[in-house]
């Protein structure tokens, strides 16, 4: 793996990555930028991974550097990119070894950025962004909160964490292009709660990590990622935009919103089926006499507006929901697609032990046009790569 690092102030995080890579068994070969090493030195990159580092084209010249480093890479990633190293290399300069090797590499290749939230939102950073995405590589969204001095604002390095997640993903599947690349994609994840007073609610045992696993995947196959968020507590994806809601109103107001434009949508959430209709100001009380019943009314039917959404504005958007069903999985979720009119429908049992807060699924993928595609038991990663898989067979052109 080749490790770029460019030269922002965000470089002191990347020693935490490349330290999440070699340990992992990775071998890194860290090219830095002359101005990477203004803020981190040669000796703390070669120390930590193990392996001399390079840093100019007339280094080791008889190993034509240059060229070598780019042409044995199985991945090539970028932290930070900086505005000046995403425009040169949308431009094909190759000016430093970092932007030679990215144009003899043949493999994937990464670029996590890192700057001022004006810089990244210029429209000459976006177009530079959008042409790297157009011709495969994968640009992950950056961050929002705290910037160099007391700016905040999105640009900010995703934790280091998230960016070794998103690297091992793209480094998994392998392939060179992006087969969601140019695509927006809305992934919901989470359980929604349906307040009672301000200390209790009802809810529901949903993690969020099926809903984490769709927005990571679809990031590291190139998708402009939209995640809607219901009460998850898990660290946010590197290069997903994120959305937090609470209730089910919330979180069917915030997919309504975000599906526009989308070329597909993914309702994982699990949401409360009913509410209290009325939610009391102050904690109730135990008073030593029966409780008043709690009155409830039906939640709205998320998954049923988003189909009748698209077929008011005859839009091609491929629609995906989940279905958590304790017995009759199978015949429970194809009478669940009937009514629901959706394009594919995730059927896992739950219960038991099973889906909820663990780290793998296992689950059957049931077709509007009648098809099923058992998915057996595996990282809930697994699962969310078949997923979509199959959205992209379905995605129009």
């Amino acid at each position: 793996m080749v490790l770029g690092v460019g030269g922002g102030i965000a470089a002191y995080k990347v020693c935490e990555l490349l330290r999440r890579l070699t340990e992992s068994g990775h071998r890194v070969r860290v090219v830095p930028t002359a101005d990477a090493l203004r803020f981190v030195g040669e000796p703390t990159w070669a120390a930590l991974s193990g392996q001399p580092v390079a840093t100019g084209v007339w280094d080791e010249v008889h190993e034509v550097p240059h060229v070598r480093i780019g042409q044995s890479a199985d991945l090539v990633l970028v932290a930070p990119a900086t505005a000046n190293l995403l425009a040169k290399a949308a431009a094909g300069l190759a000016d430093d070894l970092l932007t030679n090797t990215l144009l003899t590499a043949r493999c994937p290749v990464v670029f996590a950025p890192a700057m001022h939230t004006e810089m990244w939102e210029h429209p000459a950073t976006q177009a530079n962004v959008a042409t790297l995405r157009s011709r495969g590589a994968v640009v992950l969204d950056p961050a929002v909160g705290r910037l160099t001095g007391a700016d905040t604002g999105r640009g900010r390095l995703p934790d280091p964490a998230e960016l070794f997640e998103a690297a091992r993903l793209v480094l998994r599947r392998g392939a060179t292009r992006s087969d969601l690349a140019g695509r927006r994609v809305v992934v919901s994840a989470g359980g929604t709660r349906e307040a009672i007073d301000p200390v209790r609610f009802l809810g529901n045992h949903s993690s969020g990590r099926q809903g984490y696993a769709l927005a990571r995947t679809a990031a590291a196959r190139g998708a402009d990622v939209t995640l809607v968020a219901a009460n998850v507590s898990l660290p946010d994806p590197a290069g997903v935009r994120l959305v937090r809601v609470e209730s089910a109103v919330e979180l069917a107001e915030a997919m309504e919103t975000e599906r526009a434009g989308a070329d597909a949508v993914v309702m994982s959430a699990a949401v409360a089926d009913f509410r209290p209709v009325t939610s009391a100001a102050s904690k109730i009380k135990k008073s030593g006499d029966a409780p008043a019943p709690i009155e409830l009314v039906e939640n709205p039917d998320i998954l049923a507006g988003l189909v009748a959404s698209r077929a008011r504005e005859h839009t091609e958007q491929t629609i995906v929901g989940f279905a958590a069903e304790t017995d009759d999985v199978i015949a429970n979720g194809r009478a669940k697609l009937a009514r629901k009119g959706c394009d594919l429908l995730v059927v896992n049992q739950v219960g038991g032990g099973r889906a909820f807060g663990t780290e793998d699924n296992q689950a059957t993928v049931l077709g509007s046009d009648g098809s099923a595609v058992d998915i057996p038991t595996g990282p809930k990663e697994d699962l969310a790569d078949r997923v979509w898989d199959l959205v992209v067979e379905r995605l129009p052109g």
